[in-house]
């Protein structure tokens, strides 16, 4: 490694400052394997401002394909329940066209900051819609709305997915109608 990159490393780790964000655009800009490399090792760092750091940057390399699994697995990891909204937006810098159920069910799931961003990422990205993916999608729904309060809120939240759910159904209809 350079040494700038190691120094721009360097700033990712620990307590954040204003220079931490520099080396985190830097290092994006960069997007060589060895940064993606790095940051993906920095997932596991013990400090959740490193792993949000890290996640930040992979959002700002333009080739960030390797990352995107161990990034999802990252959402999975329990010690990054309170920073998931902060990882979970480097997404924007991802191509997430698979990744549709993925954010479905976090949009679901997730707290009220992760499920507005899912929510946001599923309304402004593109995806691969295949009639599996609505599958998915409508059991998620299922398992959601037969184990949450059916109080007003999810009243308000039904008439979304279910709105939801609908324009991808009529989307494969007028997909299967035009071959």
């Amino acid at each position: 490694m350079t040494i700038e990159i190691t120094n721009a490393l360097k700033e990712l780790t620990g307590e954040l400052n204003d220079k931490s964000f520099n080396a985190s655009n830097y290092l994006g800009s960069i997007g060589s394997e060895e940064v993606v490399n790095a940051m993906i090792a920095l997932l596991n760092d013990p400090n959740p401002e490193t792993r949000f750091m890290a996640a930040r940057t992979l959002g700002l390399v333009e080739n960030n394909s390797a990352a995107l699994s161990p990034l999802f697995e990252a959402f999975d990891k329990k010690e990054n329940k309170e920073i998931l909204g902060d990882l979970l937006m480097s997404l924007e810098g991802f191509d997430v066209s698979n990744n549709y159920v993925d954010l479905f069910k976090l949009y679901l799931f997730g707290s009220f900051k992760v499920s507005k961003i899912a929510e946001d990422l599923l309304d402004h990205k593109e995806f691969n819609i295949t009639p599996r993916v609505l599958k998915k999608a409508q059991k998620h729904w299922a398992h959601y709305s037969n184990n949450v309060k059916q109080d007003e809120a999810f009243a308000l939240q039904k008439i979304e997915v279910e709105q939801r759910l609908n324009d991808l159904k009529s989307f494969l209809e007028n997909l299967e109608s035009e071959n």
